[in-house]
């Protein structure tokens, strides 16, 4: 890593080269799983209950309080390093807004977006310690994607509701319970939007997927030469499209109760995304602007239900695929000759 008092001088290069993404609305990266999720969720009936008696107890200033009582607000003076790349990834996404960023004393390699009226971010000790100009900058554009996308609220109350239950609070209920279970399958789909937002805030593809791939087992002891950015995407892919019907059974349930998936998965839904050929679209200038209307409400939702359609597809087929070739295995083994 350089100096915390100067960025590196290919990384003052790249930052010419970035494509300002003038007035781009944050819908041009959304997910449409994120949209299909959300959209769920609102409908659960105990859903405005439970958000009005959280926020009703807790309030907006305690929430802050409680966030940044124990962390370093960065600036001009404060991780000069780290702000510059901050001020760099705003001027990517045409952003006049600054919103806190903070770093809290946190071996955990993490990062979060929170708050309410007024989001904020916290970046882990951690992840400055693991994380080179590039790979951090792309931390950086996923949060700030967060909050361009309004997912704030949500995540404070989907962090809140965990801890919440950890403690045996009484206001965690069953209605509370139920709304959690919905609020984590729409935080898992949240991510996949806002590794979207970090790859136009980086534009550099490899950063990012190198940035997934140490996330997953890097360590700051970790040269680059012992990791490959290749092997992981092949581990990535194998994860995806192998195992028996008992391992894709397990690939669901390891993610119920999980605020993020697995960085192999969202591997391949970058890389996904990049050969749709919409990312380099928007790097074009073709995208949607603020102010500009949203696509009707009805083909909005198709699309969302178009995505949950497809990822529900998916899955069956790797099923499918998986018992086939577990039957093939098992009818293998009884014509071998004895």
């Amino acid at each position: 890593m350089s100096d915390d008092n100067t960025p590196t001088t290919s990384g003052a290069d790249r930052a010419r080269a970035r494509r300002i993404l003038t007035d781009i609305a944050p819908r041009a990266w959304e997910h449409p799983a994120d949209k299909a999720a959300l959209s769920a969720l609102r409908k659960l009936p105990v859903f405005d209950e439970v958000l009005r008696k959280l926020f009703g107890f807790f309030g907006e200033k305690p929430i802050r309080l409680a966030f940044q009582a124990n962390a370093v607000k960065v600036g001009p003076d404060q991780y000069p390093r780290v702000w510059e790349i901050y001020q760099d990834v705003l001027r990517t996404f045409d952003v006049d807004r600054e919103y806190d960023l903070l770093v809290s004393q946190t071996p955990l390699v993490n990062a979060g977006a929170y708050g309410m009226d007024e989001p904020f971010i916290i970046l882990n000790s951690g992840t400055l310690i693991l994380l080179e100009d590039d790979e951090l900058r792309y931390i950086i554009a996923h949060e700030v994607g967060h909050i361009l996308s309004d997912h704030v609220l949500y995540r404070t109350m989907t962090e809140l509701l965990i801890a919440l239950a950890q403690m045996g609070f009484p206001i965690v209920g069953i209605a509370a319970r139920a709304v959690l279970v919905a609020l984590l399958e729409w935080s898992r789909k949240a991510e996949l939007t806002a590794d979207r937002a970090g790859l136009l805030g980086t534009q550099e593809p490899d950063a990012v997927m190198n940035t997934m791939l140490k996330m997953a087992g890097g360590s700051p002891r970790t040269h680059g030469h012992e990791m490959s950015l290749d092997a992981f995407i092949e581990q990535a892919d194998e994860y995806r499209e192998g195992g028996d019907v008992a391992d894709q059974v397990f690939k669901i349930l390891n993610l119920m109760g999980q605020t993020h998936p697995f960085w192999v998965l969202r591997v391949s839904e970058i890389r996904s995304w990049i050969d749709s050929g919409a990312y380099d679209r928007i790097l074009r200038g073709d995208y949607p602007r603020r102010g500009e209307p949203d696509p009707a409400y009805q083909e909005d939702l198709r699309e969302a239900a178009q995505a949950y359609a497809d990822g529900a597809r998916d899955f069956f087929d790797q099923m499918a695929g998986a018992a086939k070739r577990m039957s093939e295995s098992i009818f293998a083994g009884f014509s071998k000759p004895k």
